[in-house]
């Protein structure tokens, strides 16, 4: 006869479902909770419910075995077999306790888990992979807790239909953190934390209105944090997505606790982190046009970014755009070792840094008639010429790499390469010889 599990649970009853929340160890999780794969018969239901446990299963599991303030949601479970067996349970009241007990024993009791139904997974399949997976490599962590909302599942056409309408209102209306507000609240990504950081305590992009956080705040109070594009009567710099994707890029050869997402730097790691990031970012900052003393300087920093009517005059580094290009580009120098980070710096500083000008002119496109008006062109392949024109600039490692981006920058753009081919291939000595 099969061993005996009890849980305890309450009732709950929402739309035509009736459900019970209970609380689980993850010891018990592990023995009494499957996948729909492994149950076998049902083959359509498995399809339509098992979604893939993949390769991000591995760092919750990470996360689990290192995190002290790990955490995770509750998991959904469909009951195989109809209603588990539920026993409902009062509490014994005394003159002392009655008044303070009184309904609180409302639809509590307990749930059986005795081998009569089997359990599996409806939503949290990577949380319930992870704990299997956590569990065998450390058994302690079998004494610890996770909620468990339990539903019925009848195998027939009607439970499963049932069952799978559940399924897809459960992933249809799960609203996922958004990338910015991750930026925003987690402390457990070092370099989310160096850009709150940043923002906080940076003498430039701490200042109002240097990086743009939120897009609106609702007359209600609701906060919409910002997209990654400043609008194009915005008064900032950059906005905070793209100041992540600059801090991450500029982390190369730093500790490696701080690119992992799931598990804290120390305090030290995230100092010292901090420490060079501020100095890489400020003389990023300086080589490209000299952005922030123009910024600081400017009237009217939006028209820094484009001058009324000579927008094609505008400074590139005032553009999300071609922040996080540059980014890119500098990121990929740095880690193929092409140049030393000096020498990067005064290469950036040798571009013209004007909208119109190369390489920058792979994303803007000027007003017909001759005037300095234009719009930037947000197209992927226009960026991504952008990246490609930046590197034959800056650190060409191969002729046929800078033929390639000006005949790619030919083919978008219908017109030569303002610079000749000649003129790039020089970088191509002075890497070759340094």
């Amino acid at each position: 006869m099969p061993s005996k599990t009890f849980v305890p649970a309450f009732e709950a009853r929402v739309g035509n479902w009736t459900y019970y929340s209970c609380l689980m160890s993850y010891a018990a999780v592990a023995r009494e909770i499957n996948f729909a794969h492994e149950l076998g018969g049902n083959k359509d239901l498995a399809t339509m419910i098992q979604r893939g446990v993949g390769t991000r299963t591995a760092e919750i599991t990470n996360y689990l075995l290192t995190n002290e303030n790990r955490f995770l949601g509750a998991i959904i479970v469909a009951a195989w077999g109809g209603a588990p067996e539920y026993l409902p349970l009062e509490m014994e009241k005394n003159s002392e306790n009655g008044d303070v007990l009184a309904g609180m024993d409302r639809n509590f009791g307990v749930l059986t888990f005795d081998g009569t139904h089997q359990f599996f997974a409806l939503d949290g399949q990577h949380r319930l992979k992870a704990i299997k997976d956590a569990v065998k490599r450390n058994p302690e962590l079998g004494r610890e807790d996770i909620s468990v909302i339990v539903v019925p599942h009848f195998d027939d056409d009607a439970g499963r239909r049932r069952t799978r309408r559940l399924f897809t209102n459960i992933n249809r209306n799960a609203v996922k953190t958004t990338a910015q507000e991750n930026i925003a609240l987690d402390e457990d990504d070092g370099f989310a934390i160096l850009t709150r950081r940043l923002l906080d305590d940076h003498p430039f992009l701490g200042h109002d209105n240097v990086v743009q956080v939120f897009n609106k705040v609702g007359h209600d109070g609701e906060l919409k944090l910002a997209t990654r594009q400043v609008g194009v009567t915005g008064t900032a710099w950059t906005t905070i997505g793209i100041l992540y994707d600059l801090v991450t890029n500029l982390g190369y050869g730093l500790h490696d606790s701080m690119s992992k997402i799931s598990q804290r730097a120390t305090d030290d790691i995230l100092d010292e982190s901090y420490e060079i990031i501020v100095k890489r970012i400020d003389e990023l900052l300086a080589a490209c046009g000299n952005v922030r003393s123009r910024y600081e300087a400017h009237p009217a920093p939006r028209d820094l970014r484009a001058p009324k009517g000579r927008d094609g005059d505008g400074h590139p580094f005032m553009r999300p755009a071609v922040q996080i290009q540059v980014a890119k580009a500098v990121r990929h120098i740095m880690d193929q070792r092409l140049l030393e980070w000096p020498e990067l710096l005064r290469r950036l500083g040798e571009l013209d840094w004007k909208m119109t000008s190369a390489p920058f002119s792979s994303v803007w496109q000027d007003t017909p008639g001759g005037n300095r008006a234009g719009k930037m062109i947000t197209a992927k392949e226009n960026n991504e010429a952008l990246h490609q024109l930046l590197l034959a600039h800056l650190a060409p490692n191969s002729r046929a790499q800078i033929e390639r981006a000006l005949r790619n920058y030919r083919n978008l753009k219908n017109d030569r390469y303002p610079v000749a081919i000649d003129e790039l291939a020089k970088r191509l000595q002075i890497s070759e010889t340094r």
